[in-house]
């Protein structure tokens, strides 16, 4: 497979259908691995050489992504296939298929582009949705300490209540010795 996308990747990787399991328990019965060729401009040199097609293809992407960067994407495009006609890259191509390639790289870098901006929407509907689960999981354990605390205080008021309950028994108790006391001092 040829890649030539925006991440940085090296010269050339292996893709396996097993890395995009969830879980992995041993060897998997039946295995997809996927040679990934990196053809952006700078990288696989000899393949680049032995292919001028592809190689005119790397050119051209490298000149769309610089123009990008300061010009609207229709700017771009014609920008980009013109300096490449004048340059001879993929001359024969453009000069034939020119309406057909803006098309497409128009269309290809528009959806480029509202994939970025689903991939940051999609982020920041996730960020806030962490942030409400966040708060209402700590209202959540505001609500528990709370509760904790009016328990802890009806506890507290309850065992004063005995306490106080005890003292007045000790107090009675007291008095009816006194009682039985003057009682038997007077006989």
């Amino acid at each position: 497979m040829f890649y030539n996308g925006n991440r940085k990747i090296g010269e050339r990787m292996e893709h396996r259908l097993s890395d995009a399991y969830e879980t992995v328990s041993g060897e998997p019965a039946l295995e997809l691995k996927v040679l990934v060729i990196n053809i952006n401009e700078g990288h696989n040199q000899k393949l680049m050489e032995s292919c001028r097609i592809l190689k005119e293809y790397a050119q051209y992407v490298s000149k769309v992504r610089t123009y990008k960067k300061t010009l609207s994407l229709n700017e771009t495009v014609e920008k980009a296939v013109e300096e490449c006609i004048q340059e001879g890259i993929l001359r024969d191509f453009l000069l034939k298929h020119r309406a057909e390639v803006v098309a497409m790289s128009i269309f290809e870098y528009d959806r480029e582009w509202e994939e970025e901006l689903l991939r940051k929407e999609e982020f920041e509907a996730g960020r806030e949705l962490g942030e409400q689960l966040g708060k209402e999981l700590g209202r959540k354990e505001e609500q528990k300490n709370t509760e904790k605390e009016r328990m802890n205080a009806e506890k507290e008021r309850r065992r004063a209540d005995l306490e106080k309950l005890r003292a007045d028994n000790a107090e009675k108790e007291l008095l009816v010795l006194r009682e039985k006391l003057t009682l038997l001092q007077n006989k």
